[in-house]
């Protein structure tokens, strides 16, 4: 407790961090507040019934930070960028020049890397908005508009994803942390009051069991998650000794520490990603009366419609995902050339070309551990949702999987930050 007490004590009392802390709580609070204005038009009551009824709806509203849930002015939320940014990781496989461009090129690059994501995202937003608008106008919930008014509609959607990007970004870059993960994570803890409320008003003495069962359930996700974002395997690494004049330079002993999990909670935003945007689009299209798309549409449906397929789809994409991502952030070949180029060495291996396939073998082990744990607890509440069919879990399971995982980011770099200011 003392230990914690001093941090918050440095943290308000550093003037920069303290700036870096207000800034995110104002961001979210805008968020929230654009949150809150609803789309023109919409019927609360059709909306409500539509959202109670629709598993697949409940999982996206997650991914879109909560913004969905009232057909707000941010429905899209940061949905369009993080689908912008996976082609454009999912491209560094297929074109060395963009995989030079994000892993080679310094931060230049990586700008210009985020800056194509950006370009890619207002497609993206266009064509998100208006497929899901012609949608809601097909059950009901949004009233027969008129061209000018569905226009309309579009470009604010539209122009509200966008506005959210800019808030991430502007998180990401003076606060702390990354912005994108930290808006879905307020859209999540928003909704919290509201899931509250609803369990105590449907409260029922014989569903005791299941409430424990998700009470345990949920302990276990934020142990393990805990565990797996915190465990590390530590590679000794020694610094050869060098002499200048009369003084000798080197021979410290210290370690590289890999962490199990190098990810973090992006393998599950990005199989969140691939689940709901194409099935989004499929049944919007199915509207259109076209053969192959309706026929399309209803395979996809049939498929997702077994909680067992479902749930193996899902552990797959983030088990390959965080095998991916892991790949894209961190090159043994640049590890081993930083260290051969400051004279260090990891005892027992030759520098250069052996020391990468080392550090290639020794991550290629971790990220075996990690994603299976991921993809485990990943799927465990949907499991647990089709041996005890209280739909809560499968929802509240992916939602306490991404609040633990960013919690945890954030804290590890406050704490970053305040070893800096402490040093």
């Amino acid at each position: 407790m003392e230990v914690f007490i001093h941090k918050i004590k440095l943290i308000f009392g550093d003037e920069m961090l303290r700036n870096r802390i207000f800034f995110i709580v104002g961001a979210l609070v805008l968020f929230r507040a654009l949150a809150a204005i609803p789309t023109p038009g919409v019927d609360l009551a059709r909306l409500e019934e539509f959202f109670s009824n629709n598993q697949f709806f409940g999982l996206l509203n997650i991914f879109s930070g909560g913004g969905l849930s009232n057909l707000s002015i941010v429905m899209l939320g940061v949905g369009p960028y993080i689908t912008a940014s996976i082609i454009m990781q999912l491209s560094t496989v297929m074109s060395p020049k963009l995989k030079a461009l994000y892993t080679e090129e310094g931060e230049t690059g990586r700008q210009k890397f985020t800056q194509i994501s950006r370009l890619i995202t207002l497609p993206l937003a266009i064509l998100q908005s208006f497929s899901f608008l012609m949608l809601l106008q097909n059950q009901g919930i949004l009233g027969q508009l008129q061209l000018i008014d569905f226009v309309t509609n579009v470009v604010v959607v539209v122009a509200g994803s966008i506005l959210l990007m800019w808030i991430g970004e502007l998180i990401t870059e003076f606060g702390i942390g990354n912005g994108t993960s930290l808006i879905i994570f307020a859209g999540i803890v928003a909704s919290l009051p509201s899931v509250v409320s609803q369990l105590l008003f449907t409260f029922d003495v014989a569903q005791i069991p299941l409430y424990l069962v998700f009470l345990v359930v949920s302990a276990v996700i934020i142990y393990g998650v805990v565990v797996i974002t915190e465990a590390e395997r530590p590679i000794p690494v020694t610094y050869a000794k060098r002499v200048r004049g009369n003084k000798v330079y080197g021979g410290v002993s210290t370690y590289l520490p890999l962490r199990l999990n190098q990810a973090g909670v992006i393998p599950i935003i990005f199989a969140l990603s691939i689940l709901l945007f194409p099935q989004m689009i499929l049944n919007i299209l199915s509207n259109l009366n076209i053969g192959w798309v309706a026929r399309a549409s209803n395979a996809v449906t049939d498929f997702f419609q077994s909680e067992w397929l479902y749930a193996g789809a899902y552990f797959l994409l983030v088990f390959l995902f965080t095998y991916f991502y892991t790949a894209v952030t961190f090159d043994p070949d640049s590890m081993s050339k930083n260290l051969q180029r400051n004279g260090a060495f990891v005892p027992g291996v030759r520098p250069g070309t052996h020391t990468s396939e080392y550090l290639a073998k020794v991550i290629t082990r971790l990220t075996l551990v990690g994603a299976f744990f991921l993809g485990s607890i990943a799927v465990l509440p949907l499991i647990m949702q089709n041996l005890t069919g209280f739909t809560a879990l499968a929802i509240g399971g992916t939602a306490l999987l991404i609040v633990v995982s960013v919690v945890l980011d954030l804290i590890r770099r406050i704490d970053s930050q305040i070893s800096l200011r402490e040093y």
